[in-house]
């Protein structure tokens, strides 16, 4: 099996045990064994337990939207609009429209375990953000505040999102969400 076929096996396999028997009562070995890999491929491909569920493979494209956003603009503007622009892309949009996509904000938002993670996951974004936003001209602490503020704001709505149904899809929840911080300022 291809490393990515068995990355995305792995995937599948785990989400729907933690989603039938609960996050913390599966363990690795369970859903190793249900993919039929051993253990030690579990983790060539997943440095932890968590990493399954909570993961953003976008950071790169969100840094990028956001650093080109006009450098005339306040970092909180160039920053959601940033983030606005890359959900538009096909990758993003199939990703944030999946089932998938749900039933891991889902899991995240019932399971308190998971959280720690998302809020690591989240500063992760958030450097990258902070990044891209300093190294194109804004200043270190207007940087820092708009990063923090919009992955604050982004995770903050997406767990409401989850704990809310029949509320509509996670990018319009974003998009709403978001562009609430930037409307007094425009």
């Amino acid at each position: 099996m291809r490393a990515s076929s068995t990355r995305q096996s792995l995937q599948k396999v785990a989400l729907r045990l933690f989603l039938e028997r609960g996050y913390d009562t599966v363990s690795v070995a369970t859903v190793a064994k249900a993919a039929g890999v051993s253990h030690m491929t579990f983790f060539r491909h997943f440095p932890t337990k968590e990493s399954v569920i909570v993961g953003d493979l976008f950071d790169p494209a969100l840094a990028a939207a956001v650093a080109a956003q006009p450098r005339s603009w306040t970092p909180l503007r160039r920053t959601v609009h940033g983030i606005l622009a890359a959900m538009t892309s096909p990758e993003a949009e199939e990703e944030l429209a999946s089932a998938e996509f749900a039933d891991r904000i889902r899991l995240v938002a019932e399971t308190p375990s998971l959280r720690g993670a998302v809020w690591a996951s989240s500063a992760a974004t958030e450097d990258a953000l902070f990044r891209a936003l300093a190294e194109s001209g804004s200043g270190v602490p207007a940087a820092r505040a708009a990063a923090g503020a919009v992955m604050g704001a982004a995770t903050a709505i997406l767990l409401d999102w989850a704990a809310t149904p029949g509320k509509g899809g996670p990018s319009e929840a974003l998009t709403e969400g978001l562009g609430s911080l930037i409307e007094a300022s425009s």
